[in-house]
Protein backbone atom coordinates (compact mmCIF):
# COMPACT_ATOMS: atom_id res chain seq x y z
CA UNK A 1 0.00 0.00 0.00
CA UNK A 2 2.91 2.16 0.83
CA UNK A 3 4.36 1.43 -2.38
CA UNK A 4 1.35 2.28 -3.98
CA UNK A 5 0.79 6.08 -2.38
CA UNK A 6 4.94 6.67 -3.39
CA UNK A 7 4.07 5.77 -6.83
CA UNK A 8 1.28 7.82 -7.01
CA UNK A 9 2.69 11.01 -6.21
CA UNK A 10 3.06 13.80 -4.67
CA UNK A 11 -1.57 14.44 -5.49
CA UNK A 12 -1.83 11.59 -3.27
CA UNK A 13 -1.09 13.41 -0.07
CA UNK A 14 -4.00 15.40 -0.28
CA UNK A 15 -6.38 12.49 -1.74
CA UNK A 16 -5.26 10.60 1.46
CA UNK A 17 -6.54 13.57 3.75
CA UNK A 18 -9.37 14.55 2.09
CA UNK A 19 -10.13 10.19 2.36
CA UNK A 20 -9.75 10.26 6.56
CA UNK A 21 -12.06 13.63 6.68
CA UNK A 22 -14.59 11.74 4.61
CA UNK A 23 -14.00 8.62 7.18
CA UNK A 24 -14.19 10.69 10.05
CA UNK A 25 -17.23 12.35 8.96
CA UNK A 26 -18.69 9.65 8.37
CA UNK A 27 -18.63 7.97 11.25
CA UNK A 28 -19.62 11.22 12.99
CA UNK A 29 -22.31 11.41 11.55
CA UNK A 30 -23.74 7.65 11.81
CA UNK A 31 -23.23 8.20 15.59
CA UNK A 32 -25.33 11.29 16.07
CA UNK A 33 -27.77 11.18 13.44
CA UNK A 34 -29.17 7.98 15.25
CA UNK A 35 -33.04 7.83 15.18
CA UNK A 36 -33.60 7.19 18.91
CA UNK A 37 -31.20 10.43 19.54
CA UNK A 38 -32.58 12.42 17.25
CA UNK A 39 -36.49 11.76 17.94
CA UNK A 40 -37.38 9.74 20.98
CA UNK A 41 -40.56 7.72 20.45
CA UNK A 42 -42.30 8.19 23.83
CA UNK A 43 -41.44 12.47 23.82
CA UNK A 44 -45.08 13.71 22.73
CA UNK A 45 -46.91 10.83 25.23
CA UNK A 46 -44.40 11.77 27.84
CA UNK A 47 -45.14 15.80 27.18
CA UNK A 48 -48.61 14.91 27.03
CA UNK A 49 -49.07 13.48 30.56
CA UNK A 50 -47.17 16.21 32.28
CA UNK A 51 -49.50 18.50 30.65
CA UNK A 52 -52.48 16.20 32.16
CA UNK A 53 -51.14 16.09 35.08
CA UNK A 54 -50.26 19.69 35.29
CA UNK A 55 -46.68 18.82 35.93
CA UNK A 56 -45.40 20.57 32.80
CA UNK A 57 -43.47 23.51 34.46
CA UNK A 58 -40.30 25.70 33.32
CA UNK A 59 -38.39 22.68 35.04
CA UNK A 60 -39.66 19.57 32.87
CA UNK A 61 -39.78 21.85 30.05
CA UNK A 62 -35.95 22.97 30.37
CA UNK A 63 -34.96 18.76 30.45
CA UNK A 64 -37.38 18.14 27.37
CA UNK A 65 -35.05 21.14 25.57
CA UNK A 66 -31.74 19.45 26.39
CA UNK A 67 -32.41 15.68 26.31
CA UNK A 68 -32.96 15.64 22.20
CA UNK A 69 -33.41 17.46 18.84
CA UNK A 70 -36.62 17.19 18.60
CA UNK A 71 -37.46 17.94 22.60
CA UNK A 72 -35.58 21.63 21.42
CA UNK A 73 -38.34 22.32 19.18
CA UNK A 74 -40.91 21.25 21.17
CA UNK A 75 -39.77 23.15 24.28
CA UNK A 76 -39.96 25.97 22.16
CA UNK A 77 -43.62 25.33 21.70
CA UNK A 78 -44.56 24.54 24.79
CA UNK A 79 -43.10 27.81 26.31
CA UNK A 80 -45.42 30.09 23.84
CA UNK A 81 -48.07 27.35 24.54
CA UNK A 82 -50.40 30.43 26.54
CA UNK A 83 -50.23 32.82 23.54
CA UNK A 84 -52.07 30.59 21.03
CA UNK A 85 -51.38 28.39 17.84
CA UNK A 86 -49.76 31.34 15.95
CA UNK A 87 -46.70 32.24 18.55
CA UNK A 88 -46.53 28.63 19.42
CA UNK A 89 -45.74 27.17 15.30
CA UNK A 90 -43.69 30.63 14.93
CA UNK A 91 -41.43 29.94 17.88
CA UNK A 92 -41.45 25.77 16.71
CA UNK A 93 -40.41 26.97 12.98
CA UNK A 94 -37.61 29.29 14.04
CA UNK A 95 -35.76 26.82 16.38
CA UNK A 96 -36.47 24.17 13.84
CA UNK A 97 -34.41 25.63 11.07
CA UNK A 98 -31.53 26.16 13.82
CA UNK A 99 -32.05 22.28 14.91
CA UNK A 100 -32.06 21.32 11.20
CA UNK A 101 -28.70 22.69 10.39
CA UNK A 102 -27.32 21.28 13.33
CA UNK A 103 -28.54 18.22 11.97
CA UNK A 104 -26.66 19.17 8.29
CA UNK A 105 -23.09 19.69 10.24
CA UNK A 106 -20.13 18.62 8.25
CA UNK A 107 -22.47 17.18 4.69
CA UNK A 108 -21.20 20.52 2.87
CA UNK A 109 -18.09 19.11 3.95
CA UNK A 110 -18.58 15.25 3.05
CA UNK A 111 -20.13 16.86 -0.39
CA UNK A 112 -17.35 18.56 -1.62
CA UNK A 113 -15.26 15.85 -0.33
CA UNK A 114 -17.00 13.78 -2.85
CA UNK A 115 -16.57 16.21 -6.22
CA UNK A 116 -12.91 17.66 -5.21
CA UNK A 117 -11.12 13.97 -4.80
CA UNK A 118 -11.94 13.30 -8.44
CA UNK A 119 -10.35 16.45 -9.42
CA UNK A 120 -7.63 15.59 -7.58
CA UNK A 121 -7.22 12.44 -9.02
CA UNK A 122 -7.99 14.67 -12.36
CA UNK A 123 -4.98 16.40 -11.55
CA UNK A 124 -2.48 13.86 -10.50
CA UNK A 125 -3.44 12.10 -14.20
CA UNK A 126 -2.27 15.61 -15.90
CA UNK A 127 1.25 15.23 -14.11
CA UNK A 128 1.71 12.16 -14.45
CA UNK A 129 1.29 12.50 -18.52
CA UNK A 130 3.27 15.91 -18.56
CA UNK A 131 6.45 13.61 -16.77
CA UNK A 132 6.18 11.02 -19.49
CA UNK A 133 5.98 13.76 -22.67
CA UNK A 134 8.82 15.44 -20.52
CA UNK A 135 10.79 12.38 -20.14
CA UNK A 136 10.20 11.35 -24.12
CA UNK A 137 12.09 14.86 -24.71
CA UNK A 138 14.92 13.70 -22.87
CA UNK A 139 15.47 10.18 -23.35
CA UNK A 140 13.15 9.23 -26.08
CA UNK A 141 11.57 6.48 -25.92
CA UNK A 142 14.61 3.95 -25.78
CA UNK A 143 13.53 3.67 -22.14
CA UNK A 144 9.81 2.35 -21.35
CA UNK A 145 10.52 2.25 -17.99
CA UNK A 146 10.21 5.94 -17.43
CA UNK A 147 7.17 6.04 -20.17
CA UNK A 148 5.65 3.44 -17.88
CA UNK A 149 6.49 4.68 -14.64
CA UNK A 150 4.63 8.11 -15.53
CA UNK A 151 1.24 6.35 -16.69
CA UNK A 152 1.18 4.11 -13.34
CA UNK A 153 1.31 7.19 -11.47
CA UNK A 154 -1.18 9.12 -13.73
CA UNK A 155 -3.82 6.03 -13.27
CA UNK A 156 -3.51 5.37 -9.78
CA UNK A 157 -4.29 9.22 -8.63
CA UNK A 158 -7.20 8.57 -10.88
CA UNK A 159 -8.47 5.50 -9.02
CA UNK A 160 -7.65 6.51 -5.69
CA UNK A 161 -9.51 9.60 -6.41
CA UNK A 162 -12.82 7.84 -7.72
CA UNK A 163 -12.34 5.36 -4.49
CA UNK A 164 -12.54 8.00 -2.07
CA UNK A 165 -15.23 10.28 -4.37
CA UNK A 166 -17.53 7.05 -4.87
CA UNK A 167 -18.37 6.37 -1.33
CA UNK A 168 -18.09 9.89 -0.27
CA UNK A 169 -21.02 10.40 -2.58
CA UNK A 170 -22.98 8.14 -1.69
CA UNK A 171 -23.29 8.40 2.01
CA UNK A 172 -23.66 12.28 1.08
CA UNK A 173 -26.52 11.48 -0.12
CA UNK A 174 -27.71 9.04 2.33
CA UNK A 175 -26.83 11.64 5.11
CA UNK A 176 -29.14 14.05 3.18
CA UNK A 177 -31.92 11.52 2.95
CA UNK A 178 -31.58 10.65 6.47
CA UNK A 179 -32.05 14.45 7.82
CA UNK A 180 -34.88 15.15 5.23
CA UNK A 181 -36.49 12.81 7.05
CA UNK A 182 -35.76 13.64 10.92
CA UNK A 183 -37.41 16.80 9.67
CA UNK A 184 -40.10 15.89 8.48
CA UNK A 185 -41.08 13.71 11.37
CA UNK A 186 -40.56 16.89 13.99
CA UNK A 187 -42.44 18.54 11.84
CA UNK A 188 -45.43 15.96 12.16
CA UNK A 189 -44.48 16.05 15.96
CA UNK A 190 -44.91 19.72 16.18
CA UNK A 191 -48.01 19.79 14.74
CA UNK A 192 -49.36 16.71 16.79
CA UNK A 193 -48.08 19.04 20.12
CA UNK A 194 -49.84 22.41 18.83
CA UNK A 195 -52.77 20.58 18.37
CA UNK A 196 -52.69 18.99 21.73
CA UNK A 197 -51.69 22.41 23.79
CA UNK A 198 -54.71 23.78 21.38
CA UNK A 199 -57.52 21.47 22.33
CA UNK A 200 -57.76 20.53 18.76
CA UNK A 201 -57.01 16.59 19.75
CA UNK A 202 -56.75 13.92 22.24
CA UNK A 203 -53.26 11.97 21.81
CA UNK A 204 -54.49 8.75 20.07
Amino acid sequence: MLELIKQGGWMMAPIILSSIVALAIIGERFWSLQRHKIIPSQLLAHIWQLHRDKKLDDASIRKIRGASPLGRVLAAGLLNRQHGREVMKDSIEEVGRHVAHELERYLTTLGSIAAVTPLLGLLGTVDGIIRVFSALAVEGINDPAVISHGISEALICTATGLIVAIPSLFFHRYFEALVDDHVLQMEENALRLIDLMQGDRELI
